[in-house]
């Protein structure tokens, strides 16, 4: 019996521990200008384009950790994830790789009226494994069936991609897109086709040059003259069920922070909308 007192007591004195340790954590947890907790902490879940897949979350990083903000990502082609927004995805903040993505929101009423805006400008190169010797010079009429060698030219599915649709009028422009045009990888995404000749499973790709400095295991063989295909512009827009944090990380983003990690990464200014 006195052994069983005496565990009772020890059983006394860790509840009362536990109760005070409790009472003590609560109070510190609503002390004026504490840092949030977890579950306290604002989310921000972003869209974005998969040539951004690197540079978005490194860009962010420093924010974060000011803010105490949680950013999510989700990467993927512009088309699935304006698709997935449309169809109720809890998106944010998107960041599409083209206008025409970013249309078919706003065509839908699904963008917070007034925010959306041009961030970024990319280039658009013709790459090879970084172990190749191939030498061509892009200009009308360039060799490029002949580049392949019987081999395959990785783009982003030109149909739904916009790299591939880029990559498309780029070589529809310089007037050698019939002569490769059954005789593509269409990837479902820009760095799906960055994979594709980085694994030396292609001989050539055509991706944004972002996506090519980024990959050791490829090289740039040229660039596309900026004439040849619409200015490369992504449009950052909120959505209509966005979050009162998702405008102070778009503020983030345009600011000049921000615009010197992107340029540090290769991204340039966005092209004057025609429109």
């Amino acid at each position: 019996m006195r052994h069983l007192s005496q565990l009772q007591k020890v059983r006394r004195r860790a509840a009362c521990a536990g109760w005070l340790l409790g009472a003590l954590l609560l109070v510190a947890g609503c002390q004026p200008g504490g840092a949030a907790t977890p579950a306290e902490a604002p989310v921000v879940h972003v869209f974005a384009a998969a040539s951004l897949t690197d540079v978005l979350p490194a860009v962010v990083g420093p924010y974060r950790q000011r803010t105490g903000v949680v950013v999510r990502f989700t990467f993927a082609s512009s088309s699935t994830l304006a698709r997935q927004i449309d169809s109720g995805a809890g998106a944010d903040l998107f960041l599409s790789a083209d206008e025409e993505w970013m249309d078919y929101l706003d065509d839908r009423h699904r963008l917070r009226a007034g925010s959306r805006v041009d961030l970024l400008g990319n280039r658009l190169v013709l790459i090879a494994p970084a172990d190749s010797a191939l030498t061509l010079v892009i200009r009308p009429g360039f060799g490029l069936a002949a580049a392949l060698h019987g081999g395959r030219l990785a783009v982003g599915d030109p149909d739904s991609v916009p790299a591939g649709r880029y990559a498309r009028a780029a070589l529809t422009s310089l007037g050698v897109w019939q002569a490769v045009a059954e005789r593509l990888v269409r990837a479902e995404n820009v760095r799906g086709a960055l994979q594709f000749v980085a694994r030396g499973e292609v001989p050539l790709g055509i991706v944004y040059a972002t996506d090519a400095t980024a990959d050791p295991r490829v090289r740039i063989v040229d660039v596309f003259p900026a004439e040849s295909h619409p200015p490369i512009r992504y449009p950052l827009a909120e959505t209509d069920r966005a979050a009162p944090a998702a405008r102070e990380l778009a503020k983030f983003l345009l600011s000049a922070e921000a615009r010197g990690a992107f340029a540090a990464a290769g991204f340039i200014a966005p092209a004057s909308p025609t429109r």
